[in-house]
């Protein structure tokens, strides 16, 4: 079954007005169903507006109403003579501007927790570019010091689902963390040990004894 349009929107309405399960939200809109969790507590979707899918005519009231009375049922997309929407199977993942600022915090992310991904998936998952990638790993971007590791899930760079089908496309390849990988972040964050402080000889040491005997005789 074809999505709806707008899927998070709409699933962001279904949560607030409905009282369907996380499952049955999920199945309809295609989005994860701990992805329609997050929008329901809050760390999903925020300040996103809901878009009925009542009042654009992609769903009947009645269908609804079935499904709230029968958690197995499934809601059914209303016939339309509309196309059906195409998804996006290749290129960078659009991210909106006012996201971007938090790129960097989901790369780290999943540069940390997800070694078996490649630098190819991040970049597709996050939108972001291979540099950009290799200087967060290395240490090198310019904002190093501010970056936060964060679930690009939870912030809204990328869908629970296209996350996991990623990590297992990792798993399968066999991919293991290189040595960049196994470092730990705060690594770069461990102070150089001061070199000692400089010992005086024991010969100038008798030296200056012996001038102040000398000086006090």
């Amino acid at each position: 079954m074809a999505p709806p349009l707008m899927p998070k929107a709409t699933a962001v309405w279904l949560v607030e007005n409905t009282s369907l399960s996380f499952q049955q939200i999920a199945a309809f809109t295609g989005l994860h169903m701990l992805e329609v969790q997050g929008i329901a507590d809050g760390e999903v979707g925020v300040g996103m507006r809901g878009l009925d899918p009542v009042a654009n005519g992609q769903l009947e009231w009645s269908e609804i109403e079935r499904c709230q009375a029968d958690p197995v049922a499934r809601l059914e997309l209303k016939e339309t003579d509309n196309p059906a929407p195409v998804k996006r199977t290749k290129g960078p993942r659009y991210v909106p501007v006012s996201k971007r600022q938090d790129k960097p915090d989901g790369i780290a992310y999943l540069i940390r927790y997800y070694p078996e991904l490649s630098d190819a998936q991040i970049g597709k998952l996050i939108g972001t570019t291979k540099p950009t990638i290799t200087a967060i790993r290395d240490r090198t971007h310019w904002n190093s010091s501010q970056i936060q590791p964060r679930d690009p899930v939870t912030i809204g760079l990328c869908r629970q689902v296209d996350l996991d089908e990623a990590v297992e496309k990792g798993r399968k390849a066999g991919r293991k963390p290189a040595d960049d990988d196994r470092r730990p972040i705060s690594a770069d964050l461990i102070p150089e040990e001061e070199p000692s402080q400089s010992r005086i000889p024991d010969w100038m040491a008798d030296v200056r004894i012996g001038g102040n005997n000398q000086g006090e005789s």
